[in-house]
């Protein structure tokens, strides 16, 4: 079935197409994004529907995503321009198509994240969004000492971990979350006090090095813990981590961990700010999927 609607003269936008999802990630990889390796195929076999393609002449010249997680919550993401084509109104066209669109596939009600750079904040704010916090990208090379206290992913069992991250997420993301956990090259690990879980953690590969998310915790010192042994998994890496601002232990824990900061984006939301404990939340999954 073909859904594409006028965009422009000459240009349709509508679902993306599996071939054209290789394009958009390197647009991502080019914009310094540096993405997970398996993050958007993670995205595109749990919710296909959410990726957005505008083309010309049958060529994509713009893309984003807008995840629905079971239509209780939504996530804009990725979007992108052809560098060659900005600048025009192309941007503003596809981004109030992505939301009106991601509107349509919610419960009515339901709230809109985004993670957006610094100097578009007011665009969005014309859009209907409110900003809630910076979250700051802090990078650098991987160190750190193994804790014989943190257990495998596979020993917790999913069902205790979804029912954990459901705590820290605006809407539970229980199919994400599976593959996300279960991807290649990725490590991850645990901290449990009389049998219940208190923290969790991941560190995944990227085009360049690895990046954190999800790093959830229950204290700051569970999550000095759990953040050592996962540095001490991949030492000598290039590693980055992406903190909600709010927790002022989590960018503590990532600067002695010798990460600077490098880059950073506003949350923002259309809707209602989620009630998440920001203090628990060491790390973001991802600033394209929430």
């Amino acid at each position: 079935m073909n859904d594409d609607n006028e965009i422009g003269p000459g240009r349709l936008v509508g679902a993306m197409r599996a071939d054209e999802v290789a394009t958009l990630i390197e647009w991502a990889a080019q914009e310094s994004w540096n993405p997970g390796i398996a993050d958007v195929g993670i995205a595109w076999s749990v919710d296909p529907a959410a990726f957005i393609a505008v083309r010309e002449r049958g060529e994509l010249i713009a893309g984003g995503t807008i995840l629905s997680y079971d239509g209780a919550f939504g996530f804009m993401g990725l979007f992108i321009v052809r560098r060659d084509l900005r600048g025009a109104g192309l941007g503003t066209s596809l981004w109030q198509y992505r939301r009106d669109r991601l509107i349509g596939r919610l419960a009515p009600g339901a709230s809109i994240g985004m993670d957006g750079v610094f100097g578009m904040v007011p665009f969005y704010e014309r859009g209907g969004f409110v900003f809630a916090h910076r979250d700051l990208r802090l990078e650098g090379t991987a160190h750190g000492a193994r804790d014989p206290s943190v257990v495998a992913l596979s020993a917790v069992g999913f069902p205790v971990i979804d029912s954990f991250d459901r705590k820290h997420v605006a809407a539970p993301r229980s199919a994400l979350l599976r593959r996300w956990l279960e991807q290649r090259g990725a490590h991850g690990g645990a901290l449990l006090e009389d049998e219940r879980l208190v923290a969790y953690g991941v560190v995944r590969p990227c085009r360049v090095g690895y990046r954190f998310g999800p790093f959830l915790a229950e204290r700051a010192d569970l999550a000095e813990r759990l953040m050592g042994h996962l540095l001490a998994a991949i030492e000598g890496e290039p590693v980055q981590i992406d903190v909600p601002e709010p927790n002022e232990a989590g960018l503590g824990l990532a600067r002695e961990s010798g990460l600077v900061e490098s880059f950073g984006c506003a949350r923002m939301y259309l809707g209602g700010e989620p009630d998440i404990p920001l203090n628990r939340v060491f790390g973001v999954t991802s600033f394209e999927f929430g």
